[in-house]
């Protein structure tokens, strides 16, 4: 009988670890480590959402579904580390001679605070102290957590809705530098990759150290990070390799921060890409394709290199590095329609919401 309560309190105060650590991983901890709670509670709630979504035909209908997911999701998460600190304690006092009921009684109280029930004896009250404390902090944290979440989705939609204006609705990497030549102000071209470049680097701090912010959906249902993403990316690449004008360091330098970024923030959700492609390497663009954008470019009177075949093999060398991550963030985000990106991620087989339960191999 001892040697079963000890393993019962072992038991639940595993589980209090276990749900603390989590926390901790998805609040606190200033990198993106993948907790395997989280992970678990974001894919259910996944197949949750899709279940409603075979109803819906258009994909504005499955927008206004999945713009509750990510928020939905933060806040049944946190009623799943209450529910595991509750049932946790619960078994630890069940192990030092409560009954079942009482411990589960004595546990709410003293997890939510409420003080309706007193401890019987002195090391019950230092346990419902110690589980007040994880109760406490399990809501500060969350308190604390919400307005930085909300920060980064304010800077990363501000850089988003003013792209719109740039490369239209839905964004696009020929419509950028087609609106920039039609305007006479290619030259300042210059400033969308410098800023572009920053919002990269913010993009991949705060899409791993926080990574439900991935699922939080613009306000607009023809706005996406992902696919906007892929506009600037697509234009610093024709840009780079495709026109006749002096070499722009800072479009280059916007690309390679672009394609980390998004290969940092595609290796924490475990999808797959390779890290070292070679230029020669198939992409998603067909030649045709960038045969057809280059006729845009030309009609906009956009100067073209005179080699098509080696602009070609430029521009594919470009796009290599970001191809893959684009189209498997395109699908699991499931980012609206916009050339290049979203409009050919459905061929990817669409991953695991978070790290925890996709099975390697």
């Amino acid at each position: 009988m001892i040697v079963l309560r000890v393993l019962l309190a072992m038991a639940g105060v595993l589980v209090v670890a276990l749900t603390v650590s989590s926390a901790l991983r998805t609040v606190v901890l200033p990198r993106g480590v993948p907790s395997r709670l989280a992970g678990t509670v974001f894919t259910v709630m996944r197949e949750a959402y899709e279940l409603r979504m075979r109803r819906a035909s258009k994909y504005e209908d499955r927008d206004a579904i999945m713009s509750t997911y990510g928020p939905i999701s933060l806040l049944v998460l946190l009623q799943v580390w209450l529910l595991l600190v509750w049932l946790g304690y619960a078994a630890v006092y069940v192990a030092i001679g409560l009954s079942v009921v009482d411990a589960l009684r004595e546990s709410g109280s003293s997890l939510l605070t409420l003080g309706f029930d007193r401890p019987p004896g002195t090391f019950e009250t230092l346990v419902a102290f110690t589980e007040a404390a994880a109760g406490l902090v399990l809501l500060a944290l969350l308190i604390t957590y919400l307005p930085s979440l909300y920060a980064a989705f304010s800077r990363r939609e501000a850089a988003v809705a003013k792209l719109a204006v740039r490369a239209g609705e839905p964004p696009s990497g020929v419509e950028l530098l087609v609106r920039a030549w039609t305007l006479e102000r290619g030259d300042l071209l210059n400033q969308v990759w410098s800023s572009w470049e920053d919002w990269f680097v913010d993009i991949e701090e705060t899409h791993t150290s926080f990574p439900a912010l991935s699922y939080f959906r613009s306000p607009q249902p023809d706005h996406s990070w992902v696919t906007s993403a892929g506009a600037v990316l697509d234009a610093a690449a024709l840009y780079a390799s495709s026109i006749e004008v002096p070499r722009d360091i800072d479009g280059e330098l916007c690309m390679r921060g672009g394609y980390l970024a998004l290969r940092r923030i595609a290796a924490f959700f475990r999808l797959p890409y390779d890290p070292n492609p070679a230029p020669t390497d198939a992409i998603s663009i067909s030649r045709a394709e960038y045969d057809e954008a280059l006729e845009r470019l030309a009609a906009a009177g956009v100067p073209l290199m005179a080699d098509r075949e080696q602009a070609w093999r430029d521009f594919a060398g470009w796009r290599v590095n970001y191809d893959a991550v684009l189209l498997g963030l395109a699908t699991l985000t499931m980012a609206p329609y916009a050339l290049w990106s979203s409009d050919r991620s459905a061929a990817f087989r669409r991953p695991a919401v978070l790290p925890g339960l996709r099975r390697r191999g």
